[in-house]
């Protein structure tokens, strides 16, 4: 089998040992310092680790499983990284790679590290572009919000998303723009009487510079002006537990509902669900019939 699918991840870490590593290439080389770490640390402490490496693990199984070639995974940012995984995929015969994103609305930035990664492997890769607005993946999201929603009357689905520094956007990425019309996708899907908002979380630590929001508190300060008794978080700017899940929303954000009078609940993640197979599984194919398998 000469083509194979990479799945592409952001990246966490197993060992808490790691975390200052895999901080400093979160920033680009700049390392943290000691208190962040700590914090970092206690937030992964408090969630039991993060589950991200195998759920992708999983995914990958799965996938592979659904569109009949080899599907393995890797990070962008800690290990396994992506030119090593390439390089591997090369010495067992590999030539072509289906690289997939599982960031949906920032596809184009892990594109290109999976070009640069790919340089000297002997591997020719082909990228998939943004696939935030998939219909199906709109429909994953809404079945999830319905399932935790309840009664709307009072009630506000916060839509969330990773925030980025403001400067990004302002050259042209267009993440926020990609978040807030899948926001308005879903938002037609949950139908008439229910209000949706988006917020931006996960800031980074001590990083200068203003970040896209309006931030959870902004937005849980909105929610209880307005006279809400509930929220509910839905994370779709995320496909997987971590800890901007488990730990920033399923915690910190809860508590800062609390704090506002406000009740919450969370929509589940996708995770290895069936629902996002087949989405990726969409992704996935054309890209393998370009490089001539199936």
């Amino acid at each position: 089998m000469t083509a194979a699918v990479l799945l592409v991840s952001h990246g966490t870490v197993d060992d808490l040992g790691d975390l200052g590593a895999f901080v400093t290439n979160v920033r680009r080389g700049q390392p943290p310092g000691a208190e962040l770490v700590a914090e970092l640390r206690r937030r992964y402490e408090a969630i039991g680790g993060s589950p991200l490496n195998a759920v992708n693990a999983r995914v990958a199984s799965k996938l592979e499983a659904r569109v009949g070639a080899r599907t393995v995974w890797a990070n962008r940012l800690w290990k396994p990284y992506v030119h090593d995984v390439l390089a591997e995929l090369a010495a067992g015969g590999v030539v072509h790679v289906a690289v997939v994103p599982l960031a949906q609305h920032s596809a184009h930035v892990y594109a290109d590290d999976a070009r640069r990664a790919a340089e000297g492997t002997g591997v020719m890769v082909v990228c998939a572009p943004g696939w935030g607005q998939s219909p199906k993946l709109h429909d994953a999201f809404a079945r999830r919000v319905r399932g935790v929603l309840g009664e709307p009357a009072r009630t506000t689905v916060l839509f969330t998303a990773h925030s980025l520094p403001r400067v990004v956007v302002e050259r042209g990425d267009p993440y926020e723009r990609e978040v807030r019309a899948s926001a308005s996708a879903i938002t037609e899907r949950l139908g008439p009487g229910v209000r949706t908002a988006v917020a931006f979380q996960s800031q980074g630590f001590g990083v200068p510079g203003e970040w896209l929001g309006p931030d959870l508190g902004a937005a849980l300060d909105e929610a209880a002006a307005r006279g809400d008794a509930r929220v509910v978080f839905a994370p779709i700017g995320f496909l997987a537990d971590h800890v901007e899940i488990l730990y920033d929303l399923d915690i910190e954000a809860a508590a800062m509902a609390r704090e506002r009078g406000l009740a919450s609940v969370r929509a589940p993640s996708l995770n290895d669900d069936d629902d996002l197979i087949d989405v990726l599984a969409d992704v996935a194919r054309p890209l393998l019939g370009q490089l001539g398998h199936g």
